[in-house]
């Protein structure tokens, strides 16, 4: 323990994983060294979560921006393809991020995505992030959809 921090960089005492929560274990190797990211069923869509360790965070032991916006990326461009009914990937082809809040170590962050529009290639996808209840984020993304097989 390093500065009431464990091993694994979570503050020492933080609270767990909550409730209803189960990693999602899909997601190829660039997901690894983020994830786990954590998956809650619900009606109208999923929930994702992460616990922040000391590897998501800058020097100033707040989550680093590349670090949310890589998150955001994620979790917009996986549930938009959920609400949406689309199995299969995604292409980003734009991410807007608003940093509202600093998201400190040893929070649990969250998002509830909202797909607002799809066609037939492309997904209009927006989210607000927050750090154990304080928003800390807003995205929006579009996203390039998997062609229809002929």
């Amino acid at each position: 323990m390093v500065d009431g921090r464990a091993a694994d960089g979570v503050l020492e005492g933080a609270p767990g994983i909550p409730e209803g929560f189960a990693p999602r274990r899909a997601g190829g190797p660039f997901l690894e060294p983020i994830g786990p990211i954590w998956l809650r069923p619900g009606e109208g869509g999923s929930t994702f979560g992460i616990r922040l360790e000391r590897r998501h965070c800058n020097s100033h032991s707040v989550a680093h921006g590349g670090m949310l916006a890589t998150f955001a990326d994620l979790v917009l461009g996986i549930g938009g393809l959920e609400q949406a009914g689309t199995p299969g990937n995604f292409i980003t082809v734009s991410l807007v991020s608003d940093y509202l809040a600093p998201a400190p170590l040893g929070a649990w962050l969250e998002c509830r995505p909202a797909l607002l529009r799809r066609t037939s290639r492309l997904m209009f996808v927006e989210g607000r992030f927050e750090a154990d209840g304080m928003p800390v984020l807003r995205a929006s993304g579009v996203f390039s959809t998997p062609r229809p097989k002929a």
